[in-house]
């Protein structure tokens, strides 16, 4: 069997199984589109350095290729659970060490205008209900863009949130957002897909739209520079870090597994830090 004859069918398995999210199978598959169609038997350590080397001839990012590295071990894994293969090609290959830089975060002021009411037609209220969510909640795009209509409980201001690895979290709202979501119900157009984020043909919202609709907000708004919505997700964490110090329950929040991945995910200034152990360590406690 040849690699991509083998991909297919793996990723083919994974969406059937629903084992990953359709973002992550879309991933795997733009990352695997480039290995060499060889026969399986051949594709060895060598075979894997020359395609990495390729990779960054052509600027591939250290992250990027990390990523690419971290989908083909998940590929060979299944090979050889199956008896496609019975050597592993990634051995003793590592990824290339990767800058964790941090995207640019919203102050709190630019957040607040961010999320003031902008106009009251259908789509303003669908917007605004969008952007409470993703600051308020810090869900991920394609979290928010998934939300069913049963997935929310408003009267006890939570949602059921499907993440990475369709692992499901519960999610706090806020006041706002359950204000928010309540106009977007008021006036949101019959969907018999039953996605609670629809257009105003009743067709359910694409990322690209929230996307798109998002950087629209932010250039009007804030005069800002292209906003993404994960940067609405580091700005949720960041400001709940800063607030509460509380490293464990914002990664619950977030749905990490990892603490780690909180830790690099959210930053704060280092007054704020000096600040909180002038405060808890007791021999940093200053004397009155």
């Amino acid at each position: 069997m040849n690699t991509q004859r083998a991909v297919a069918d793996w990723l083919s398995t994974l969406e059937q199984s629903q084992a990953r999210a359709p973002t992550t199978l879309a991933a795997y598959r733009r990352d695997l589109s480039s290995l060499p169609d060889i026969a399986l038997t051949d594709l060895d350590g060598d075979a894997v350095r020359r395609w990495t080397h390729q990779a960054r001839s052509h600027g591939l990012s250290p992250t990027s290729l990390a990523r690419r590295l971290s989908a083909l071990r998940s590929f060979c894994q299944h090979a050889r659970r199956h008896g496609w293969m019975s050597h592993d090609p990634c051995a003793g290959i590592r990824a290339p060490k990767t800058d964790r830089r941090l995207p640019n975060t919203l102050s709190v002021d630019d957040a607040q205008a961010l999320l003031t009411p902008s106009g009251d037609t259908p789509i303003d209220r669908r917007d605004q209900a969008l952007w409470e969510l993703l600051y308020g909640s810090g869900m991920r795009l394609a979290e928010v863009a998934g939300l069913q209509l049963s997935d929310l409980d408003l009267a006890d201001r939570i949602a059921r949130v499907t993440g990475k690895g369709s692992k499901t979290r519960m999610a706090p709202l806020t006041t706002a957002a359950v204000s928010a979501v309540e106009a977007w119900l008021a006036v949101r157009p019959v969907n018999p897909c039953n996605a609670l984020f629809n257009t105003d043909q009743g067709r359910p919202l694409s990322m690209r739209q929230i996307q798109r609709r998002l950087k629209q907000r932010a250039l009007a708004t804030l005069d800002h520079q292209a906003l993404h919505p994960h940067q609405l997700r580091h700005a949720f964490a960041t400001h709940m870090l800063e607030g509460s110090g509380d490293l464990r329950a914002v990664q619950e929040l977030l749905g990490h597994a990892h603490l780690s991945t909180t830790q690099v995910y959210t930053h704060l200034d280092f007054n704020h830090i000096a600040q909180a152990y002038d405060q808890a360590h007791p021999r940093a406690r200053r004397k009155p």
